[in-house]
């Protein structure tokens, strides 16, 4: 009998050398269409979505398309979305098209912990960043009635007996199930014997909760907002690293533990840009950013702006490598 780590890790393999045979496939597509690629970003500029329409990557690159195409800023622009494997299926797309200057994929948080997850041979060392353009947070909920009353009282109910709490949250290896294990192993558990359950959006965690199959909710805090200020579930703590305005939840810190965690997203392009191609896209989001349409975007969604780009953002793409990388060995991600 295959033991569950085995076969775990017999499944990374397999998935590392699909994604091998991905780059190969695309190789032959993007080959044909480079020669079509346009003189820059003012021209055509493709943004990749590495996930399916309706979710939280495809709103933003489709908030850029509408920036940039209201402003003019290019001539055309187009939208690809490739799902999969947590986003590593799109990057190893963008991969494939080194030297491409007219070319942007959107990441984030999700897709550190998917490449830790899936044994991805690639990361975003692979790619050029560009910019980090807005943070959201993650909170943890329970239901109204539940016996966890603040969020010391779960801890200690992980210290107690860590499998018998059911906590459900986004794909394995993402910001949610990255943030649980925080909380675990801050509470002085063990993160790999977390009793996680992934759900494809936060809804189904949701009716989980309120239909008593789950103990704990975590997701983004617009999932949960409504039911939050309705009173149908009590949120225990807020990802952020200090109070966020317009979200009446208190954070981890403010609470004596020392867990945060943001949900980032940003846009990175293929490697071996030039220095001119580099600085022309890094202009380009830099235009989006002071736009006023995504300034009011930054306030209707709640995403706090931490636009960075240059040698900051590269820098803090290898910092955060680092730390979810750890966090992925503590949950037995990898």
């Amino acid at each position: 009998m295959t033991s569950p780590n085995r076969g775990a890790r017999l499944a990374r393999r397999v998935l590392a050398a699909a994604l091998g045979l991905v780059v190969v496939a695309f190789a032959l597509v993007d080959v044909h269409n480079s020669a079509e690629a346009g003189s820059g970003p003012r021209d055509r500029l493709h943004i990749t979505v590495p996930a399916a329409p309706g979710g939280g990557w495809d709103s933003v690159g489709r908030e850029i398309q509408s920036v940039v195409d209201g402003k003019g800023l290019a001539n055309t622009t187009e939208v690809l979305n490739v799902p999969g494997a947590g986003g590593t299926i799109g990057l190893a797309r963008v991969i494939n098209q080194a030297g491409r200057g007219d070319t942007l994929m959107m990441t984030g948080t999700v897709m550190m912990g998917s490449i830790k997850a899936t044994g991805s041979p690639y990361d975003l060392g692979d790619v050029t960043p560009i910019a980090r353009l807005a943070d959201d947070y993650g909170v943890v909920v329970v239901p109204a009635n539940s016996p966890y009353r603040t969020l010391h009282d779960l801890l200690a109910a992980w210290r107690a007996n860590p499998a018998s709490v059911a906590v459900g949250g986004g794909s394995v290896g993402g910001t949610d199930h990255l943030l649980a294990g925080m909380l675990m192993e801050a509470a002085g558990a063990e993160p790999s014997s977390l009793n996680y359950i992934a759900y494809a959006g936060g809804g189904e965690a949701l009716a989980g909760m309120l239909n008593g199959s789950l103990d704990v909710g975590v997701s983004g805090y617009d999932e949960f907002s409504e039911q939050i200020e309705s009173g149908e579930l009590r949120a225990l703590g807020l990802s952020a690293g200090k109070p966020v305005e317009d979200i009446d939840v208190p954070t981890f810190r403010e609470q004596g533990v020392n867990v945060e965690l943001a949900n980032w997203r940003g846009v990175v392009a293929p490697s071996k840009l030039s220095d001119a191609q580099r600085v022309d896209l890094e202009r380009l989001m830099k235009q989006v950013h002071d736009s006023g349409q995504w300034q009011d975007t930054l306030e209707k969604q709640d995403w706090q702006d931490t636009f960075q780009t240059g040698a900051a953002f590269e820098r803090f793409v290898a910092s955060e490598t680092a730390r979810i990388d750890k966090i992925g060995e503590e949950l037995g991600l990898s």
